[in-house]
């Protein structure tokens, strides 16, 4: 109901009546000043712009833990035993949501800059509590499944926090624009101080980066940027072809990858194959050769029950990595024709290439057959493709297991360890996840001679802050796809003497809110009053008015 007013003016404005019409369902016509928002009203602004900071945290997580889509359905894969790709769900209502609320919120402030009063119609306000509810059990959700992966948030700052805080100011001051009618009596009273010279005083706190607390390793002298990160294809490129299968370690090498690397098994019958899980219900066709034997370990079957099963339909059926739609044709045939990779193969196809060799070996339990020669089972077939070109300093070996015996080999190690210690274990290279290999930590293992290799890395974003670290290697899932940087002979956020541009755009938006603000100001007293419709008519106001319809009654 509108509350009748001394001297009311009503107008039809179309625009309005859209804002209103979608946010509150009030389509009638309303009068130019309204009383303010309830209370109650105002606390459902609260929700809607709580609700729209959380799914903006929510969306930004997302977006950088594409590096990660694979490993967290594996992660979900290990809770339920069942292969489900779960990112798509999570991404297709994340985009609903943040696409939802983030048009309310805008109707909201333009509700606040036009004077009109916040009403959100009920079914907004259910679906906005509903988006709340569904965001906040999907943070503890991932805390709970996926909890180590909140540190990639910090890293990506390490890239992206430069480039935010361009966005943040630039969002900051378009809101200044469209709400400079509600904040206007307290623009009126500030006064700008002058620099002398005529133009716009810039504070000197404004050049300062909101990611002041967070090191910047691509923010460099050009001519300090070590070489290019080498590659190494993490079970082959299972992007484009099967894990740990022939085609694709073939395909990871085709693509430039400059070493390989496995998970490694022993068979009952001594072995060696490559398999990333504890079964092979995931990667196999076991379900319909041995189903019986479905959930029992990998280990547990001989080599002649192993290579039997297929190891390529899956991944058409499944669609891992979302990437099954690019294949050929050809290419498809091929895949469906895959088997289980032994490790005399996947070293036989690294010696034609001249390539290195990571191997993650897994010790068997206590109850194998090869529970005391698995060791020597694994060596043996090492051993046997160590004539050139692949020598024995081309072979990653991380197990701790007797390294003594293996002293030919280049030791290296997935646990991080301090300097001394592995001196003191003859380690000489280091493997670890990128949430565990910071910016400090990287430049005194290379400083000591150790090579760090850093692991799983799948977007350019994360390549490019590595490469500015100094990392020699990373271990990527996607040395097809996220590696491709050849138009580039820099980082992609690279940022040479960045400080300049960064100033310039400050002050030029800075000088755009001074203008603004300037142009206000030179405005009469009546002009101000038609402006100003977010305040409750006073007495005042109401007298500057009729002032103003009498005046233009006499013209």
């Amino acid at each position: 109901m509108v509350r009748h007013q001394p001297l009311q003016v009503y107008e039809k404005q179309i625009f309005l009546s859209i804002i209103t019409g979608i946010y509150g369902c009030r389509w009638k016509r309303y009068q130019r000043s309204q009383d303010d928002s309830s209370k109650w009203e105002c606390l459902w602004f609260t929700i809607l712009c709580s609700s729209f900071f959380l799914l903006l945290f929510w969306t930004y997580f997302w977006l950088v833990a594409q590096n990660d889509f694979n490993d967290f359905n594996w992660s979900v894969y290990n809770r339920t035993g069942e292969w489900t790709d779960e990112t798509i769900p999570i991404v297709a209502s994340t985009t609903v949501g943040i696409s939802y609320i983030t048009f309310l919120v805008i109707l909201a402030l333009f509700h606040i800059s036009l004077g009109q009063q916040l009403n959100l119609f009920w079914v907004h306000k259910i679906g906005v509590l509903a988006t709340l509810v569904t965001t906040i059990s999907g943070v503890v959700s991932v805390d709970d499944i996926w909890g180590d992966e909140w540190e990639i948030l910090f890293i990506s700052l390490q890239a992206t926090a430069p480039f935010l805080h361009i966005g943040a100011l630039a969002t900051v001051t378009a809101m200044g624009w469209l709400v400079a009618g509600y904040i206007l009596p307290v623009a009126l009273s500030v006064r700008f101080p002058d620099d002398g010279s005529g133009g716009v005083h810039h504070h000197p706190g404004c050049s300062v980066l909101g990611s002041a607390l967070v090191y910047l390793p691509c923010v460099m002298d050009r001519h300090s940027l070590k070489p290019r990160p080498e590659i190494i294809g993490r079970r082959g490129a299972p992007m484009m072809a099967p894990e740990n299968t022939m085609l694709s370690f073939n395909r990871a090498l085709q693509q430039g990858a400059t070493s390989l690397e496995a998970e490694v098994t022993i068979s009952v019958d001594g072995v060696p194959f490559l398999m990333r899980d504890r079964t092979l219900r995931r990667t196999t066709d076991v379900r319909k050769v041995f189903p019986s034997r479905q959930y029992e370990d990998a280990s547990f079957f001989n080599w002649t029950e192993i290579h039997t099963l297929n190891a390529g339909q899956w991944f058409l059926e499944s669609d891992p990595y979302w990437t099954v739609a690019t294949i050929t044709p050809k290419d498809r045939v091929r895949i469906e024709n895959q088997t289980v990779c032994s490790l005399l193969d996947m070293l036989r196809l690294a010696a034609r290439a001249n390539a290195s060799a990571l191997l993650n070996i897994r010790k068997p339990s206590a109850q194998h057959p090869r529970a005391r020669s698995w060791f020597m089972d694994t060596l043996r077939a090492v051993l046997s493709r160590l004539t050139r070109p692949l020598c024995s300093g081309q072979v990653m070996w991380s197990p701790d297991t007797d390294r003594g015996r293996v002293r030919g080999f280049q030791q290296s190690t997935q646990e991080k360890l301090s300097v001394q210690e592995m001196r003191q274990r003859g380690i000489t290279s280091l493997t670890l996840h990128y949430s565990k290999a910071s910016h400090k930590d990287i430049q005194e293992y290379l400083a000591n001679n150790v090579s760090v290799t850093v692991y799983p890395v799948n977007e350019a974003w994360l390549y490019s802050t590595l490469w500015c670290s100094g990392v020699p290697s990373v271990s990527s899932d996607a040395p097809t796809q996220g590696h491709d940087l050849s138009p580039f002979t820099l980082p992609v956020y690279f940022l040479y003497a960045f400080h300049c541009p960064l100033l310039k755009c400050h002050l030029a938006l800075d000088c755009l809110n001074r203008w603004k603000m300037s142009e206000i100001q030179s405005c009469n007293p009546e002009q101000i009053v038609l402006n100003v419709v977010t305040r409750p008519q006073t007495r005042e106001v109401n007298i500057m008015k009729e002032k103003l319809l009498f005046s233009g009654t006499e013209h």
